[in-house]
């Protein structure tokens, strides 16, 4: 319980000692940050539109970061994200414009069978070389995000019929017939991007929790990320979990990767780098500290930085380009969690020795006592 409460305090300080941070940086530079957050909080809720944006944007970090989470908690790190997501939001784009005549639920489920299935596969690569000939996970997945990246570039402007493509590196949108928004949830939100993605990402991360904490196959895979040895001798095949736990991350990715390509954006375009979304997902696991509800609330927060941030320079002068270094420096504190865990440890030991202090003066006060009940017991 012990090491819970101090995740839970590890996340809470390291949001704090970032916005601190934050603030410190607008002083230098000139600003007030008191204005400065206050209209970031009024950018990013002032208005139903924006607040629609920050379920938009949370709905592929929830997904991204499940995936980094499954993975790490088979002993994995999982940087193929990014190119596992853009995978799925190519695919799931492809087959929803080929197949218009199809009828929408048919549509939405192929496509989303077709994305999921392509994230999952990007994820089975790397599984597979890791534990069947112990190749290094972090390189293979960083290779593959460039892979990814160039053959769905070429795809879209090679390999996607004229028909379906707006531009020479852009395809059509996939309209309402072939896509997963919400009329009802875009007129509540004043035309804002969110989508039935958000419902999307809810379900998964219940039945992600639902696999990881009460089925055999989450069981085997905490078990092989903390001790591969020990699950192998005690009956579990090591190997297979391996790669099942990476192929369930890439899968996790690929579905962040169809809501984007049916709900966020409703479209497919060629991409200078590998979507960032990725790489923000891990971040989110991280300050989710191995949480599936830490990974919701880290998404919730980071989608509402980012979508206050771009309201600020308006309202209060201060660049946006804040709100990433803010982000920055929370994840810098996340990754310095020991200092801040033994930071926490050392106030708790002065705590106790204050409270043993003042009952006694501890061991020797305790001594002390026990000689002098000694002493009443033989008068």
């Amino acid at each position: 319980m012990k090491t819970t409460n101090n995740k839970i305090m590890i996340a809470v300080l390291s949001v704090l000692f970032g916005l601190i941070a934050g603030a410190l940086i607008m002083l230098f530079f000139g600003y007030n940050p008191i204005a400065g957050y206050g209209s970031l909080i009024s950018s990013a809720f002032g208005t139903p539109q924006n607040i629609g944006e920050i379920f938009s944007q949370m709905t592929p970090l929830i997904l991204t970061g499940l995936s980094f989470l499954v993975a790490q908690q088979a002993g994995f790190f999982n940087i193929g994200m990014s190119g596992q997501l853009y995978a799925a939001w190519v695919g799931s784009v492809w087959f929803a414009l080929s197949f218009p005549q199809l009828p929408s639920f048919v549509i939405v489920l192929g496509a989303s069978v077709v994305g999921v299935g392509l994230g999952a596969i990007a994820g089975f690569i790397p599984g597979v070389l890791r534990a069947k000939f112990g190749a290094s996970e972090v390189i293979i997945t960083i290779m593959m995000n460039y892979v990814i990246l160039y053959l769905a570039n070429d795809a879209i402007t090679s390999g996607f019929p004229n028909s379906i493509k707006q531009t020479v590196d852009s395809s059509n949108q996939v309209g309402s017939h072939g896509g997963i928004s919400l009329k009802w949830l875009s007129d509540l939100t004043n035309q804002s991007s969110i989508s039935a993605g958000i419902f999307i990402a809810i379900i998964a991360t219940l039945l992600i929790w639902f696999v990881m904490k009460k089925t055999t196959l989450g069981y085997s895979i905490e078990a092989v990320g903390k001790n591969a040895d020990a699950a192998k001798y005690a009956g579990i095949n090591e190997k297979a979990t391996q790669i099942w736990a990476m192929t369930l991350s890439g899968a996790l990715s690929g579905l962040g990767g169809v809501t984007e390509g049916l709900g966020h954006y409703g479209n497919v375009f060629v991409q200078n780098s590998t979507p960032e979304t990725g790489f923000n997902g891990m971040a989110v696991a991280l300050l989710g500290s191995g949480s599936f509800l830490g990974v919701v609330l880290a998404a919730a927060l980071f989608s509402a930085l980012t979508v206050g941030g771009a309201g600020m320079p308006n309202i209060s002068g201060v660049p946006t380009e804040l709100v990433s270094i803010v982000i920055a420096l929370i994840i810098f504190f996340v990754g310095t969690g020991y200092l801040i865990d033994l930071l926490i440890e050392k106030i708790k030991s002065a705590d106790n020795a204050s409270s043993n202090k003042s009952s006694g003066g501890g061991t020797k006060g305790r001594k002390k006592q026990l000689a002098e009940t000694k002493k009443e017991a033989q008068v």
